[in-house]
């Protein structure tokens, strides 16, 4: 186990603001779909363009630095990608039409990612398998919390300024993250110079990481399920302020409050993992997740759905989202030391990309209500129980 060179509270505080700056990127502007749209005079389905461009950049990003944090160690190529979100989050504050917005958010998204992939890495670099479980649920902690206080933000910069100041605020948030990590974060590998960057030595670390069983089975089982929560950001700004009527305030309000769920769950999941392991809580949440979904589907197709109605469920969704993550991710994760960041980036630009996807499918299939978002939500629930099921038969873990 490596041994931390400073703090472990203020590191893993500084890994978690890492993690949970390309979420933070993602719920500050929610509210503002509405304003944008009517800024640049286009709709609110052009308008959720701009957040699936951020998945394809994070999921297209991290391929990119997972050799890098191999390579070079983990804090370098963070560091580089750190400034290039400052850099892109600025620029978004002079665009003058949706194409260029959809294109900064895709080069914003590729910053943002390096954060999300050397966290993960270093996680694995300071923690044993079993540990990092407990410790992805921290990181989750802070990831969670990003819901609750980014779109309240939003929402109050929106009522007092415009939606301009929303990515002021990321990239001075950036700024602070930058020199946090720079003066604070020790570093937990030193890289391998012997590590090539040539294609094809990078294609065959990812594929050498992609046959694993184990890293290929949890990986999707997660991915999928995280997909559900991507299809609800994609179509929950759309949903709760023009279908339901709610203003930008109360739509903060009750996205804080689903979001509260994975605040619970993971800190839940903590103590739950010193009775059952990682494999036994995901599937458990794989089944609840599911349930909720599909009682989701029935409201609507009942016409029993109400508002009230539909922000339980969407909270026991997420509530079940808050144990899937952080164990499928350290079990994914855990047969790799030397390749952690190729690893890291591949699990989090399979993840983005599923969730690019999702989010798409509710902007394409958008027909003012709420059965895009509620239904994607439903079918990646299903799916990723399917998966679950069919792979506790056939691959053993023991986390």
């Amino acid at each position: 186990m490596h041994k931390l060179q400073s703090n472990r509270t203020l590191t893993l505080f500084i890994l978690g603001l890492l993690a949970a700056l390309g979420p933070f990127s993602i719920d500050m502007y929610l509210p503002a779909f509405h304003t944008i749209a009517n800024d640049f005079s286009t709709t609110v389905e052009n308008v959720q363009l701009s957040l699936t461009s951020f998945f394809v950049g994070i999921a297209i990003g991290q391929l990119i630095y997972g050799p890098l944090l191999d390579k070079y160690g983990r804090k370098r190529p963070l560091l580089v990608g750190l400034a290039i979100y400052i850099g892109t989050t600025l620029l978004c504050l002079f665009t003058r039409d949706i194409e260029h917005l959809i294109f900064l958010r895709f080069l914003q998204a590729l910053g943002s990612c390096a954060g999300m992939v050397a966290s993960r890495a270093m996680v694995q670099d300071y923690y044993e398998p079993r540990e990092s479980a407990r410790v992805f649920s921290l990181l989750m902690l802070v990831i969670a919390i990003s819901p609750i206080l980014a779109p309240s933000v939003g929402a109050f910069l929106l009522s007092h300024l415009d939606w301009h100041y929303i990515f002021l605020t990321l990239c001075v948030i950036a700024v602070l993250i930058f020199l946090s990590t720079y003066f604070f974060l020790p570093e937990s590998y030193a890289g391998d110079k012997a590590f090539s960057l040539k294609p094809k030595a990078i294609t065959g670390k990812y594929w050498e990481v992609f046959t694993n069983r184990t890293f290929l089975s949890y990986c999707f089982i997660g991915s999928i399920a995280s997909a559900g929560m991507y299809g609800y950001l994609a179509g929950s700004s759309f949903v709760m302020q023009q279908f339901y009527g709610l203003t930008q305030r109360e739509y903060g309000l009750a996205f804080a409050f689903v979001a509260s769920a994975m605040v619970v769950a993971t800190q839940l999941n903590r103590r739950l993992l010193k009775k059952w392991n990682s494999a036994q809580i995901s599937k458990v949440a794989n089944l609840w997740q599911s349930i909720v979904g599909v009682l989701m589907v029935m409201g609507l197709v009942t016409n029993t759905m109400t508002f009230p109605l539909m922000l339980g469920l969407i909270f026991l969704y997420l509530f079940g989202h808050g144990f899937i993550f952080p164990n499928t991710s350290a079990i994914a994760l855990s047969p790799f030391k030397a390749l952690a960041g190729s690893a890291s980036a591949l699990l989090g630009c399979i993840q983005m990309g599923i969730g690019a996807l999702t989010s798409g499918l509710v902007s394409y299939f958008h027909n003012d209500t709420a059965y895009p978002m509620l239904s994607v939500m439903c079918g990646c629930a299903v799916i990723s129980l399917g998966l679950h099921l069919y792979v506790s038969k056939h691959v053993e873990v023991n986390l």
